[in-house]
């Protein structure tokens, strides 16, 4: 019994993430649990949003007449106090319990036996899943858990579905909008039409493109072009491994020649193709369907070739890629949408009409959200239930400060979102004003504002929005965008425009810093916890042929006033330190034996790893500046992955430990006569700004939208306001508790149209 009910577990949750509506996926969930259970009755009842009832939605076994109709409040029955004690209730004899309520309309009375857990997601609870049976008995623990444990994973399955359905109605109905809600990635009004991105040999990724009757035997060719590359792959693979594998794993090669024959599979893709499907998409629907096949075997041999399969379709579609361009159009506002969203893509459109960018996975402190705010650009990350094969083309609302998106938005909607977005201009009007105005307190404290970039594109609305200089180059961008490594007279040229079109403003170059969300497609860094990895400083101590080849093409251009600055990102320890030092010198003499007259560079390092917050005296000795990495650092702090959206609610600047080790380094650094900047996104949010003045800062660093925004609080407190707001949020226990006298502080100064940005 055991065995078999939880062979089953997955094949149900499968069948679930496959149905294109509610309705549908209740229906596979009651049935498969009947089946998988050989309860006498299964049912489903949700949580109704607006009156907060339990409503029957779906049963098999019950009285199907009675589903929408039977409604249990909050309390109610044994349904309702499954949902109130959000736990599992068993009982042998449910006519006995106190708490039971007889339903005539179902037709329960022959059912005795009652098992029902309760259906949570986020903390959440969407409904009760309940199991009955006719006779008296109490259900096993084997039982309970399988349903337990098929209750947690179907929460989400029942979200999505709920969804999928909304947006197939979608298509039917040209009045009909709806709602998604995710993580704010960054602040901005945009409205524009979907234009869907995939990461490369992701079949998972791939969307639907319906295609004209003109491109079918075009789609049809490529496909077959495909096909003929990969055989003749395998052929080349299977005659370099004779005689290095025995022929028993040599026979591999041929079971995926003959599946590259297999009617099936191959004709298959093509029939769907003359459907007008791309060979993309076709392909796609045709290797899940042949896995879902292999997936419910009962032998574990079988069962494994559905990785074969996935292989091959991988393979496959690898070289469809190099045939089909990517489906990036440009004509009119466009909003980037995906299941994820790297830098490459990213910058593939930047130029073009991008209004904004919506991403399935990610959160407010990805690298692509980092991104996006440097250009001004809202974006909104990590919507679970994005349905992103299904909204290519629609219109999309996008309120990046809330983190919500509205497709096909009604004409009430859309009116409201032009009503925020000329609010937004409007603002943006008035802060324009303050360009040319100094960043000073009302008691003339200067807080020197620069700006964090990484693209050559950002270098005017940079200077426009009247920087004092870069306090981060993101020199990996570069690299990010590129198909190799750039050598070093490329990467001399995008280094001297920068110091070239900022000097006499200082510019500090952060080394590259690769790893964590910052991968490389040409040189892929896998590992279980990337943060924690290999990344920054670590790698390019490994490889000081990259890190060499770096330092010489910065140092070799900094001939316009002495502005550049080196900064050395990820230290964690004194030694990685000298070791860097020790290759910056290097680059340095080797420049000067070329008869290349250049400066020795002022070098500072990042604090973003917890160690390194109590080596401020050892490495005082070492460089002459610092700059706290406020993203990495709350991270560490408060162990919470900030590109996961299960736990980014968790991730919060202004957590009181947060604020009293950043005061902790502000001191420190001040201590031994170093100045101290702050260049992650907590700097360019106008209340934690305020907070950052307050504890001492030397400078702030931002992307370019926010420069204003943060310069407006700055000349409206004095710093002697903002050290005791400080010393009163020190006292708080709460992040809450500290946003909020923040943001009311930012209120009672006239500033209200700053906390919507700042949130």
């Amino acid at each position: 019994m055991k065995k078999k009910i939880f062979s089953t577990l997955r094949q149900i949750i499968q069948d679930v993430n496959a149905a294109t509506g509610l309705e549908q996926a209740l229906i596979i969930i009651v049935e498969h649990i009947r089946s998988a259970m050989k309860a006498d009755a299964v049912s489903v009842y949700l949580r109704n949003s607006n009156t907060k009832q339990l409503v029957l939605m779906a049963t098999d076994g019950l009285n199907r007449t009675a589903i929408g109709k039977i409604k249990f409040e909050t309390e109610q029955g044994l349904v309702g106090l499954v949902l109130k004690q959000t736990e599992p209730i068993n009982v042998e004899d449910a006519h006995s319990h106190p708490d039971y309520c007889f339903i005539t309309e179902t037709n329960e009375s022959a059912f005795h036996g009652f098992l029902g857990v309760p259906i949570i997601q986020h903390r959440k609870a969407l409904g009760v899943l309940v199991v009955r049976q006719t006779r008296q008995r109490r259900f096993s623990a084997d039982e309970e858990t399988f349903l337990v444990t098929l209750a947690a994973q179907l929460a989400g399955a029942i979200s999505h579905a709920e969804k999928m359905g909304e947006v197939i109605n979608l298509k039917k109905d040209v009045n009909q909008s709806f709602l998604l809600k995710g993580l704010g990635g960054s602040p901005g009004i945009a409205i524009g039409t979907a234009q869907i991105v995939f990461p490369p040999a992701n079949l998972d990724a791939v969307p639907d493109n319906e295609i004209s009757e003109d491109e079918v035997e075009e789609n049809i060719t490529i496909f077959s072009n495909a096909v003929l590359k990969v055989a003749e792959e395998f052929k080349f693979l299977s005659k370099k491994m004779e005689g290095v594998v025995s022929n028993e794993e040599l026979a591999l090669f041929d079971v995926y020649g003959l599946m590259l024959k297999s009617d099936s599979l191959i004709d298959t893709v093509v029939n769907r193709i003359k459907e007008r499907q791309w060979a993309q998409g076709a392909l796609r629907e045709t290797i899940t369907e042949h896995v879902k096949q292999f997936d419910v075997m009962e032998d574990p041999y079988l069962r494994e070739r559905a990785n074969d399969i996935k292989d091959l379709g991988r393979r496959l579609l690898m070289h469809l890629q190099t045939q089909q361009a990517p489906m990036i159009q440009s004509s009119g506002p466009v909003v980037l949408v995906g299941e994820e969203i790297n830098v490459s893509q990213f910058a593939e459109v930047v130029l073009h009409d991008l209004v904004a960018i919506v991403s399935k996975s990610g959160s407010g402190s990805s690298h692509v959200a980092i991104l996006a705010r440097a250009l001004g650009i809202p974006s909104v990350m990590g919507i679970d239930d994005l349905p992103v094969n299904y909204i290519k083309g629609e219109e999309i609302a996008v309120d990046g400060y809330s983190g919500q998106i509205y497709v096909k938005p009604t004409p009430a909607i859309r009116e409201e979102y032009l009503r925020l977005a000329r609010e937004e201009k409007s603002l943006n009007t008035e802060l324009k004003k303050l360009i040319d105005m100094p960043s000073m307190t009302l008691d003339n404290v200067h807080i020197p504002l620069n700006v964090n970039t990484g693209l050559l594109e950002d270098i005017t609305p940079s200077l426009q929005s009247g920087a004092e200089g870069v306090g981060l180059y993101r020199t990996e961008i570069p690299f990010l965008v590129h198909n190799g490594f750039p050598g070093e007279d490329e990467q001399s040229e995008i280094y001297r425009q920068v110091l070239q079109r900022f000097a006499p403003r200082p510019v500090v170059f952060r080394t590259l810093d690769i790893g964590g969300d910052k991968a490389l497609p040409y040189f892929p860094i896998e590992e279980d916890n990337p943060f924690l990895g290999w990344r920054g400083i670590r790698v390019m101590l490994d490889h000081p042929e990259l890190f060499l080849t770096q330092i010489r093409a910065i140092l070799k251009v900094n001939q316009y006033d002495n502005n550049l600055r080196l900064m050395l990102p990820m230290i964690s320890d004194v030694s990685e330190v000298d070791d860097a030092i020790k290759l910056i010198k290097k680059a340095h003499s080797e420049l000067l034996s070329e008869g290349i007259n250049t400066p020795y560079p002022s070098i500072g390092i990042m604090i973003e790893v917890p160690s390194a917050i109590y080596q401020i005296k050892a490495f005082s000795k070492r460089v002459d500046f610092f700059s706290i990495g406020s993203n990495d650092l709350t991270q560490y702090l408060l162990a919470v992955d900030r590109n996961n959206k299960n736990v980014a609610s968790l991730y919060n600047s202004m957590h009181p430990s947060v604020l009293t080790s950043i005061k902790y380094i502000i001191d420190e650094s001040h201590k031994y006569n170093r100045p101290i900047s702050v260049c992650g996104e907590m700097a360019g949010n106008p209340a934690s700004a305020l907070a950052l003045v307050g504890m001492g800062v030397d400078s702030l660093s931002m992307s370019s939208g926010s420069l204003l925004r943060v310069k407006w609080t700055i000349r409206s407190f004095t710093k002697h306001k903002a050290e005791q707001l400080v010393n009163k949020a020190l006292a708080l226990e709460s992040y809450k508790d500290i946003d909020a006298l923040f943001t009311q502080a930012l209120i009672d100064a006239g500033l209200s149209g700053l906390t919507r940005a700042g949130n």
